[in-house]
């Protein structure tokens, strides 16, 4: 009787063990941008936002194009702003001042 049981503990040590095996990455389709967040960097508070490799700022959705990086909002309109909040007030500021990936973006 404790030979089953314990068949029966290490079966089931075993399966639940199984369903934890690590599953290969699943590769990106071509111009798709992954979802996932930055591992250094938060994601912002006011809304759904995806993490972009290339621009390396989060970008929020919806219209106009809105993005965040370290608890700053930048915009472009004719000319880069900057805010600590995503309804502003906005500060005009140079591409030296943005992320590096999102001003190579808007040259």
């Amino acid at each position: 009787m404790i030979a089953v049981v314990r068949l029966s503990l290490v079966v089931g040590l075993l399966l639940s063990i199984s369903a934890c095996s690590l599953q290969p990455p699943q590769p990106v389709a071509s111009g798709q941008v992954p979802v996932k967040a930055h591992a250094h960097f938060a994601p912002p508070p006011d809304g759904p936002s995806h993490w972009d490799p290339q621009l390396q700022v989060y970008v929020l959705q919806g219209s106009p194009p809105l993005y965040y990086r370290q608890r700053t909002y930048y915009r472009w309109q004719q000319g880069w702003s900057w805010a600590t909040q995503a309804v502003g007030p906005w500060r005009a500021c140079g591409s030296d001042e943005i992320p590096a990936g999102l001003s190579r973006h808007y040259q």
